[in-house]
């Protein structure tokens, strides 16, 4: 009879253990590389400095071979810089960096390094503008006119390519909804597990 009793208390006695099991805290260091994947699209020419920015972990986060945050853990930031591109100075560029993760129910305050990106330079284009229009005018001006025309044709031509290069403005930096980028941690992140 005592035997009978003894087993389920045993029992309780292990579940109650278990489950009052503190949790261990895990430290991820600085330099940290997250591989995240936006929900948000964001760009230089519509986005603003303090937009959020939301994006998910597109691995594990793993410690010690551990996985101690799992893929698809929602990180949230802001856009840091928007700078729309100028129509004769100035490249666009872009930045943004994350400050909270969400795991197992609770937010953690991280902080990563900036992601930046400036616009890809537009002067070999640009050029090409100028120079194409300025070659045809002077090889039109030079039938009738000579060297003369020529020199007028290119003038001419060289003036029409400079006014569409300072009507059209430059490349744009733009980061779609499901791009991956790199962010890594810029101080360490307490995470805590059981």
């Amino acid at each position: 009879m005592t035997k009978s009793w003894l087993s389920p208390l045993a029992v309780v006695l292990c579940a109650s253990t278990l489950a009052a099991a503190p949790d261990r805290e895990i430290t991820v260091p600085a330099g940290t590389a997250l591989r995240v994947r936006l929900d948000t699209s964001v760009a230089s020419d519509f986005s603003r400095s303090e937009d959020p920015v939301r994006a998910r972990l597109v691995d594990p986060l793993v410690i010690d071979g551990r996985a101690v945050v799992p893929a698809g853990s929602v990180v949230n930031g802001s856009v840091t810089q928007a700078k729309p591109s100028g129509k004769v100075k100035g490249r666009a560029r872009l930045g943004m960096r994350f400050d909270s993760l969400i795991a197992g129910g609770e937010r953690y305050r991280i902080q990563t390094r900036p992601w930046t990106r400036l616009a890809r330079a537009t002067k070999k284009k640009d050029a090409a503008t100028i120079a194409v229009p300025a070659a045809g005018g002077a090889i039109i001006g030079g039938i009738p006119g000579g060297k003369k025309g020529a020199a007028i044709g290119a003038t001419a031509g060289g003036g029409a390519g400079t006014a569409a290069v300072i009507s059209t403005p430059g490349s744009e930096v733009r980061v779609g909804r499901g791009a991956v980028l790199l962010v890594r941690l810029s101080r360490p992140l307490t995470i805590r597990v059981r």
